[in-house]
């Protein structure tokens, strides 16, 4: 049963990341081609990113909306319908016409869905990685924890290696087909999914609960108003995790196929660099069941502090190999060691009665201001200072400072009794 809830918690979170994850991929390289014709490519290119953080903008309201019924009516049912939402929604984007045949309305349609990608995969990442938790014994809580952290990225390899399959057609086909087809497997992938899904119990910590029926209060009135300091350290501290995302694997990916990389290797690079994310999560993950959530996690932000200035020089290099270092620098070593302890990092922050509701916030928030907002602070700060990129490196050290002093603040929950907290 521990074998299938595991894979559950990975495969679902890989599916919903890989829907994600493929929009993503699809503003760096395609959206502004279809979705914003007739105008200035730059400016084409700053309106996919904005449709891009609106999904993200999402995420921290889906944690909430899904949180909610996840810490009332269980974790269970509110998995399987966030994994429909995310599929539907992906194979809509895949369907719908371009610009140039419904006009105006393709742009907004567009936003809407990705309005709808945020909350669903809002509502995932609590309940896969509690799912997991929950069951695990108190030694391997982080571990398990981390098959949902293992997801995201392992969805970005699928995404990115679909999608760049599909970059190898002539650019006339691309752009006109071709890139519709990886969203349209999503349906494959969710059918899949909700097979292995709907065979998981619930969580026994959250059975327990039930079994008290005792009267809560609403989950997320509660989250702020008794734990307002996790829940900002928290935020603070899973920023530096996802501002590495943002930057590397969106903004990035732009400027070097702006400056004369071959999208098609690029993207192929960027699988390479979500691989290692989910070797290292692994390892990360482990450590911190033995030394500890936060002491892992400071060592990824000290490790990223250090290597901004080199980061952005290899990034101006306009070498193939240059950049594959620095995915594997930063998706790999500074993301996967940061990223893994975050999960059960953020679940011990709360107790039980609203632990979906409160690990949901600080993942979904921190992913929204460190993500969904770097690729178009990035691109403000490059043309502040005229193209340089030194700027980037010293907001880049600065996040992972604060973040590294967020995390110095946040009690150590390693041997936390979580029935315990069920109070």
């Amino acid at each position: 049963m521990m074998r299938r809830i595991l894979a559950s918690s990975f495969f679902g979170s890989m599916i919903e990341f890989y829907d994600f994850i493929l929009f993503a991929t699809a503003s760096s390289i395609v959206f502004s081609q279809v979705f914003f014709v007739d105008l200035d490519p730059g400016l084409g290119l700053f309106l996919s990113f904005t449709i891009l953080a609106v999904g993200y903008v999402a995420r921290p309201l889906g944690g909430v909306v899904f949180g909610h019924f996840g810490d009332r009516l269980g974790r269970k049912g509110v998995l399987v319908l966030s994994m429909m939402l995310m599929g539907g929604t992906t194979v809509a984007i895949g369907l719908f016409p371009p610009t140039a045949v419904i006009g105006v309305a393709a742009p907004i349609l567009l936003t809407l869905f990705r309005v709808v990608q945020g909350l669903a995969v809002g509502g995932e990442w609590g309940g896969a990685m509690l799912i997991a938790l929950e069951h695990a014994p108190k030694e391997r809580r982080g571990f398990a924890a981390s098959f949902a952290n293992m997801g995201g990225p392992a969805g970005a390899v699928m995404a990115t290696i679909v999608m760049s399959v599909f970059t190898m057609l002539p650019d006339e086909q691309f752009i006109a087909w071709g890139w519709r087809v990886p969203f349209l497997l999503s349906a494959v992938l969710v059918l899949i999914g909700l097979v292995v899904r709907l065979k998981v119990q619930e969580s026994p910590l959250f059975a327990k609960l039930e079994e008290k029926a005792e009267e809560r209060k609403t989950p997320i009135v509660e989250v702020i108003t008794k734990y307002p300091k996790n829940l900002i350290l928290g935020i603070i501290a899973g920023m530096s995790s996802y501002t590495v995302q943002g930057l590397m694997t969106v903004w990035a990916i732009a400027y070097v196929i702006n400056n004369g990389l071959d999208a098609t290797h690029v993207l192929w690079v960027k699988a390479l660099g979500a691989a290692s994310t989910v070797v290292v999560v692994w390892f990360a993950s482990r450590l911190s069941d033995r030394y500890g959530r936060r002491p892992i996690m400071m060592l990824g932000m000290a490790l990223g502090a250090v290597a901004a200035f080199p980061i952005m020089f290899m990034l101006d290099l306009g070498s193939l190999w240059a950049f594959a270092l620095a995915l594997i620098i930063t998706q790999g070593f500074v993301q996967g060691t940061i990223f893994g302890p975050f999960g059960a990092f953020c679940a011990e922050l709360f107790p039980t009665r609203i632990r979906y509701t409160g690990s949901s916030l600080v993942y979904q928030a921190s992913s929204t201001l460190g993500a969904g907002f770097t690729p178009m602070i990035v691109s403000g700060l490059v043309a502040l200072v005229g193209g340089s990129l030194w700027l980037v490196a010293v907001v880049w050290i600065a996040v992972f400072l604060i973040a590294i002093l967020a995390t110095r603040f946040v009690k150590e929950g390693r041997d936390a009794d979580l029935e315990s907290e069920m109070r």
